[in-house]
């Protein structure tokens, strides 16, 4: 399921806006869970869309119990300020299983760019004979259940849509 699952959905947003992924300030996971409760945010691009969105609605963020315009304005601020972020730490927000900080990093030296990596990984899940599998687990770190697990979250649509959609919203830095 990954980043579909409605039962994984809240943990993986939660994930994604943690301090060693996005640390995004002000969204933690009782914001998280309230917002996600709210339809707010349902995927991590959603996260980067709520200061658009939240103007061209009728209901004002602000609005909301605990709210008000000085918090909004926090939070909006907080959410631009990681709109550029480090390979390392995007690959390790996606919360793919098996895939930690140290692995994120030995990912990041060895695809050098987002748009890289995910086009690698959307190879490599074709299978275990492809060339962009072999590359995948020649490097140190990388073996069998590491590239089964990235392979898995590429191989599912809705997640390539989720990484898709936050490549169009957020800058990341090779």
């Amino acid at each position: 399921g990954g980043l579909i699952c409605p039962a994984q959905r809240v943990e993986r947003l939660k994930h994604f806006a943690s301090r060693n992924a996005f640390d995004i300030e002000g969204l933690g996971d009782k914001i998280i869970e309230e917002f996600y409760t709210g339809g707010l945010i349902q995927s991590p691009p959603d996260i980067f869309t709520l200061e658009a969105r939240d103007r061209r609605s009728h209901a004002k963020l602000e609005d909301r119990e605990g709210w008000g315009e000085a918090s909004v304005k926090k939070l909006f601020d907080a959410i631009d300020a990681r709109r550029s972020i480090g390979l390392d730490r995007f690959i390790f927000a996606l919360g793919i299983r098996h895939v930690g900080e140290t692995t994120a990093r030995v990912l990041a030296r060895a695809y050098g760019g987002a748009e890289a990596f995910r086009d690698q990984m959307t190879a490599a899940a074709k299978g275990a004979d492809t060339e962009a599998w072999q590359e995948l687990t020649s490097h140190d770190g990388i073996g069998d259940v590491v590239a089964e697990a990235v392979a898995q979250f590429f191989d599912e649509p809705h997640n390539l849509k989720v990484v898709n959609g936050l490549l169009k919203h957020i800058t990341v830095a090779p």
